[in-house]
């Protein structure tokens, strides 16, 4: 009788943590989409800038310089939205444990994607005439972030060449938080917009380096947190 009654309680134990493990898996994937939508906004907006130039649409002071020179910000898209989408799946901890081929796969893909879309950004910070609505500290801040974001991917890369796996989450981290300012961008600016309008040259530019300071800031929370967690932890997650 009393091994008749432990089955029940193992079986029911088996389920319990079934159903825990399923929640965590769950879990895990929550990162992942709530990147996929942060990087939605910037990357209709990149298929809407596609769209204009590939269907010939109206040439305006605003994009009449893409018009002029369409291959930067064509690459420029294409790469953005390979790094922030496919990014996004690199922070799926079970997709790393379950299917580490996929996740070096990718890695193939990101690393050029970020390269490409750093120094197609910088190009275009430089050559490309400067709108009214660019102030000197936004054109300033592009550079000094587009090239921390291309050092990041690159030393990134170099790491895992080295097989350093912390050193390359860390640089990566950096690196796809920087390229994803453009989609917390919107937060910091839309708000702004609803209340005062839209906003000057200077306020501008310190809406958008509030981005990406948001996410460099959010990127080194969560390269502490994971160089304070126990070697094991980490490999689990």
């Amino acid at each position: 009788m009393t091994e008749s009654m432990e089955r029940p309680r193992l079986a029911h134990g088996r389920v319990k943590e079934t159903g825990r493990s399923g929640g965590n898996r769950g879990a895990g994937w929550l990162v992942p989409a709530a990147l996929i939508v942060l990087s939605a906004v910037p990357v209709i907006a990149g298929a809407a800038r596609l769209s204009q130039l590939t269907g010939g649409g109206p040439v305006t002071a605003d994009n009449a310089r893409f018009f002029a020179s369409p291959v930067p910000v064509v690459a420029h898209i294409v790469a953005v939205t390979l790094f922030s989408v496919l990014g996004a799946l690199q922070f799926a901890a079970g997709l790393r444990r379950r299917a580490p081929r996929l996740h070096r796969v990718l890695g193939r893909v990101l690393v050029p994607s970020g390269i490409v879309t750093a120094l197609s950004g910088l190009w275009m910070t430089v050559f490309y005439p400067h709108p009214p609505a660019d102030h000197a500290l936004l054109t300033g801040m592009r550079l000094v972030f587009g090239t921390a974001m291309l050092v990041s991917v690159v030393l990134g890369f170099a790491a895992i060449r080295r097989r350093d796996v912390a050193r390359h989450r860390a640089w990566m981290t950096r690196g796809y938080a920087i390229g994803m300012g453009a989609g917390t961008q919107v937060l910091t600016t839309v708000p702004w917009v609803v209340v005062a309008g839209q906003p000057g040259p200077l306020p501008r530019a310190l809406l958008l380096g509030a981005g990406w300071l948001i996410n460099i800031a959010v990127a080194e929370w969560v390269v502490r947190r994971g160089a304070r967690m126990p070697a094991s932890s980490r490999g689990a997650k």
